[in-house]
């Protein structure tokens, strides 16, 4: 949406938008690595191993659920920047099987920025965070040479039920509730092919997270699928789980014109960071372009949940998709 007699385009404020600007994940976890550890017992997740978000104890059946995740913009209009953005942000408290509770702001402007362009922002964050079942309570904004949002939200959870990356078994089916391909898609794909791949980045996984826990003990465990793509997320799972990751790389659902643009050699920034991070647990066999699509970084993906073969049948006739399998076998990931 324009702001004045010019057209704001978000985008040309920034050199990396979205979660392609996220650091590669090979360094960021040399960096958590050398973070202290803790002895606090009611850190239930925290660092060792890090997971989608820090969960602590805070009564019986009861703990807090904590995250944050901001990044520059990847699209021009402000209102889906900021819906982007919250949507993103609320996506890591689902991934661990809780509700959002509340948020505050994490935001950065250059100092002659349109203050109408901020206020669509926030707005649009905060219709998201309703939208959620949270509330934007707060938050901190700082200046900056190029803008940046997001959020910290809090979330609860029954400790006892919480998803994590590690719960996959051998058996479970590898089911996604969104398409991927944002990043390509952005890149390269016509008008309406980003118009219907921010559609999907505005959409919250908060019925896909409902789903997953009205059936949790079908569900061996769950991620999002954000900037290290299917691949990365996808390893960090089988890893977890000391399993290999088999995706069957010929029934992959990418949003309009990402397979196409990867076809084509488009590759984003983030592409070789995400190959770089499972190089060594890699065995692929997979044509080029669905194989790029793996690598993609993904912003505001969908949930990657491991359930029983009942369970994915029934999620894949409300919509979602079939990855592949976690079978028995030294961590990994295979693309066929």
């Amino acid at each position: 949406m324009s702001v004045d007699a010019n057209p704001l385009r978000l985008t040309e404020w920034t050199s990396c938008g979205g979660c392609a600007a996220k650091w590669g994940a090979s360094l960021l976890a040399d960096l958590v690595s050398e973070f202290p550890a803790t002895d606090d017992a009611s850190l239930i997740v925290g660092l060792a191993p890090f997971d989608d978000a820090a969960v602590y104890r805070v009564g019986e059946g009861l703990a807090l659920v904590s995250t944050t995740d901001f990044f520059p913009p990847l699209v021009d209009d402000p209102s889906d920047f900021g819906a982007i953005a919250a949507a993103n942000a609320c996506s890591d408290i689902f991934a661990m099987g809780a509700r959002v509770a509340i948020a505050v702001n994490v935001a950065a402007f250059p100092e002659h920025f349109p203050r109408e362009a901020i206020a669509q922002i926030f707005a649009a964050g905060a219709a998201v965070v309703a939208e959620a079942g949270g509330t934007v309570a707060g938050g901190h904004t700082i200046r900056n040479p190029e803008p940046i949002y997001g959020l910290a939200v809090q979330g609860i959870v029954n400790p006892d039920l919480a998803l994590r990356k590690s719960g996959a078994r051998a058996g479970d089916v590898a089911v996604l509730s969104k398409p991927i391909g944002t990043g390509l898609t952005l890149a390269a794909g016509s008008d309406s092919d980003r118009a219907a791949a921010i559609a999907g980045m505005r959409a919250i996984n908060r019925a896909a997270a409902e789903r997953l826990m009205g059936a949790r003990e079908e569900v061996g465990g769950a991620t999002d699928v954000t900037g290290y793509g299917l691949a990365g997320h996808g390893w960090e799972m089988a890893d977890r789980s000391h399993l290999r990751l088999v995706v069957d790389t010929t029934g992959l659902r990418a949003y309009p014109g990402a397979l196409e643009a990867a076809g084509r050699g488009v590759r984003t920034g983030g592409d070789p960071r995400n190959r770089e991070y499972v190089a060594e647990s890699l065995d692929s066999t997979a044509d080029p372009a669905p194989e790029a699509l793996c690598f993609d970084p993904q912003t505001s993906g969908g949930l990657l949940a491991a359930v029983t073969p009942e369970l994915a049948d029934d999620l894949i006739a409300d919509g979602w998709w079939r990855v592949g399998a976690f079978e028995d076998g030294a961590p990994g990931v295979v693309l066929r």
